[in-house]
């Protein structure tokens, strides 16, 4: 057995829809890192919020077993009350207390907190945050995305064992999302928290998770770093279907406003946004933006081209598209192409290609 920190759990569980007659069935067995952020993805009426919600214990499966950091939550008889479990939760909406300003919300938080909140980690969380000059204001007076930035530092200063979001962002305009995860993505590097992220939003997965689980219908269809699931030809993305890569940048090209991003079986030239020499990166190449040939063209336009080897081909009789995986030194890149180009071009297993990237998102 490992001794190392995990969420462990499974759940079985059967609910009878309120608006039709069918049942909404969970049956899920897991184990994630107690460390990092692992989000929970999957489409709307997958499960992802039951299971967060399991975890919390707002929610009783009466077949079900949580073990979190060797401590269990659930099995058998035994049940512990959300009270009585270590979490900072944050809602869709943010919950704050109309009557108080955000200065008493988080005073709230503090008090309740089962360990000490110093005044130098209070100040670390809302400077974070960039909540500072809110702290005097009720919420009324507040926008939406201030309002959750609230509500995240009043989450925090509970002292959480476990930091549960459920879709933070799902009730915010595209301006606000933007600028919460920049917030969230200064949060999540600097505090130790074990974070669970529930969302139906690939974007936020790429900013934010490490880990990740993916689910359909009440199951578990894929878990396990955010760089290994989202390379596999299985995992349900559809348009955003694309791989994340990590690495850093190892040189620029001050004449042409480019940086080259060094990764695990290659590098790319990608657009400089005023990075530093061996600043960590992490890029998307979303599968539509990748095309395949058998030969290295020196004359084209696209800029980044990989040698790689095809490991994998899935074709859908009913689709004219076609995903493919190859392999990068030690990463997976997936392309998307027409079973027309698949055919031919001749394309097997185990032949060896030249991917060409015509676009690569910097994401964080």
């Amino acid at each position: 057995m490992t001794n190392k920190a995990m969420i462990s759990g499974a759940f079985s569980l059967v609910r009878e829809q309120q608006t039709s007659r069918q049942s909404f069935v969970l049956d899920i067995e897991f184990s994630i890192p107690f460390s990092g952020v692992t989000a929970i993805f999957g489409h709307s009426g997958s499960g992802k919020t039951t299971l967060l919600r399991l975890i919390a214990g707002l929610e009783k499966c009466t077949q079900g077993q949580l073990v979190v950091d060797r401590q269990v939550w659930q099995q058998a008889s035994t049940f512990l009350p959300t009270h009585k479990r270590a979490i900072g939760y944050v809602f869709q909406e943010p919950s704050l207390f109309e009557h108080l300003t955000a200065t008493q919300n988080l005073d709230y938080a503090v008090k309740r907190a089962e360990q000490p909140v110093s005044e130098s980690f209070r100040e670390e969380i809302t400077n974070i945050l960039g909540i500072e000059s809110l702290l005097t204001r009720y919420p009324a007076q507040l926008s939406g995305g201030e309002k959750q930035r609230v509500a995240i530092a009043r989450a925090i200063l509970v002292k959480p064992s476990l930091l549960l979001m459920d879709e933070p962002l799902a009730s915010l305009d595209d301006v606000r999302k933007a600028e919460i995860l920049t917030y969230l993505e200064r949060l999540t590097a600097l505090i130790n928290i074990p974070i669970i992220y529930v969302t139906h939003s690939v974007e936020e997965i790429m900013h934010l998770a490490d880990n990740v689980m993916v689910m359909s219908e009440g199951k578990l269809c894929a878990q396990g770093s955010v760089f290994d699931v989202f390379s596999r030809l299985d995992v349900p993305l559809g348009a955003d279907k694309g791989v994340i890569l990590s690495g850093k940048v190892v040189e620029i090209d001050t004449r042409w406003h480019l940086v080259k991003f060094a990764f695990a079986g290659g590098f790319l030239w990608i657009k400089n946004k005023d990075f530093s020499l061996e600043q960590p990166l992490r890029v998307q190449i979303k599968a539509a933006d990748v095309s395949i040939a058998v030969t290295n063209h020196e004359d084209s336009s696209v800029l980044n081209r990989l040698p790689a080897t095809i490991t994998a081909i899935e074709q859908q009789d009913s689709n004219a598209m076609a995903l493919v995986q190859a392999k990068v030194g030690a990463s997976s890149v997936l392309a998307q192409l027409t079973r027309k180009s698949v055919s031919s071009l001749a394309l097997q297993v185990g032949n060896d290609v030249w991917l060409q990237v015509k676009s690569v998102a910097i994401v964080r």
